[in-house]
C-alpha cells in the first residue's frame, strides 16, 4: 500500500509515518517544513495543503492508496483570536477540504484526525463516535468539525478518528510542559474538573496504520485505555512515575482561570466501536506514559 501523510513534521504524523514504514508501507510524507525531510524514513514532499492545484498535484504525482491526515492547526488559545481565524479555517476546513475532493478524483481512501472539542464537553457520559448532537465550545473546535464535514460530504471511502489529550516524543505536549514546571517549581495548579483519557502518538500510530489497511470506513474514537482521569490525576501520575516530589495542587478550571476559552469537562470518547470492528485497542496510558519516560530519559 502507498501512504500519503500529512503533518509529517508533527508530533502524531512523524509516529504514522515511523509505522508505516515499519510495517512495509511506501510511505510518503507532505508538510510545510523542508527540514524534516532529513530525519523521515520515507519520500518527502513540501506542500501548501490550502492550495488547491498544489495538493492536486501532489495527489496525481504521489498516487497514494490512502491519506492519512494529520496536519492541523491544534493551538486552541490562539485559533481564538481574531487575526488567526482565517488562518485556522485554512488549515483545518479548506485544506482538508482540497485533500478530500483530490483524494474523490483519485479514489484514495482518506483518514482524518479529529477532536473530542466537536461535542460540548457537558455530562458524564462517554461521547458514542456517531453521535451527531454536535456543539462545539470554541473556534478550534468548530474548526475541526468543519473539516469532519468536508471529507463526509466528499467521500464515501474515510475514516474521521477523534482523539483526545495528546502526548508524543515529537513536538510540545502536556508532559512535557509539566516534568519541566516540576523541576523547576515546589507546587503546581492543576484543573480537576475536566475529565479524559491521555493519547500516546506511537500507539494511535499503530491503530491508524491497522484501520487504514482495512475497508471498515467510518467515525471512530481513539485514545488509550486505563480509564477516565482529570489532568490533575494525569500529573500525578506523571511525578509519581517520574520520581518527582512536586506538590499538585487541584483546582477547577473556574479557579485556574489563565484562558478565556472555553475548553469540554466532559472529554470521554467510548472506543466501543473499535473492538466491536475488530480493531486491537491501546495500551493503558499509565503504560504508554511509562514508555515515554524510558524515551525521554535515554
Amino acid at each position: 500500500m502507498k501512504v500519503l501523510v500529512t503533518g509529517a513534521a508533527g508530533q502524531l504524523g512523524s509516529d504514522v509515518i515511523k509505522e508505516a514504514s515499519k510495517r512495509g508501507h511506501e510511505t510518503i510524507g507532505t508538510d510545510q517544513v523542508d527540514a524534516v525531510a532529513l530525519s523521515l524514513p520515507c519520500k518527502y514532499y513540501p506542500a501548501d495543503l490550502t492550495d488547491e492545484q498544489c495538493v492536486q498535484s501532489l495527489i496525481v504525482q504521489c498516487k497514494p492508496d490512502a491519506v492519512i491526515h494529520c496536519a492541523a492547526w491544534t493551538a486552541v488559545d490562539a485559533a481564538e483570536e481574531p487575526e488567526n481565524r482565517d488562518t485556522v479555517y485554512d488549515i483545518n476546513v479548506n485544506a482538508t477540504r482540497c485533500i478530500a475532493e483530490a483524494c474523490r478524483q483519485d479514489d484514495c481512501t482518506m483518514m482524518y484526525i479529529s477532536t473530542d472539542y466537536v461535542f460540548d464537553g457537558e455530562g458524564q457520559t462517554s461521547w458514542d463516535p456517531d453521535e451527531t448532537d454536535y456543539s462545539p465550545l470554541n473556534y478550534y473546535g468548530e474548526s475541526k468539525l468543519c473539516g469532519e464535514k468536508a471529507i463526509t460530504d466528499t467521500l464515501d471511502k474515510y475514516f474521521v478518528v477523534r482523539t483526545s489529550w495528546v502526548f508524543g516524543l515529537n513536538g510540545n505536549n502536556f508532559v512535557k510542559t509539566m516534568l519541566k514546571v516540576g523541576k523547576s517549581r515546589d507546587e503546581v495548579r492543576v484543573v480537576n474538573d475536566q475529565i479524559g483519557t491521555p493519547t500516546y502518538t506511537p500507539d494511535l500510530a499503530r491503530l491508524l496504520v491497522d484501520m487504514i489497511e482495512t475497508d471498515k470506513y467510518g467515525y471512530y474514537h481513539a485514545s488509550n485505555e486505563g480509564g477516565y482521569i482529570s489532568w490533575y490525576d494525569f500529573t500525578c501520575e506523571i511525578y509519581r512515575q517520574a520520581g518527582l516530589s512536586t506538590k499538585i495542587i487541584p483546582v477547577s478550571t473556574e479557579e485556574y482561570g489563565l484562558s478565556l476559552v472555553k475548553r469540554p469537562h466532559n472529554s470521554r470518547l467510548s472506543k466501543d466501536k473499535l473492538s466491536e470492528n475488530g480493531f486491537k485497542l491501546l495500551p493503558t496510558w499509565q503504560d504508554a506514559l511509562a514508555r515515554f519516560l524510558k524515551e525521554t530519559v535515554r
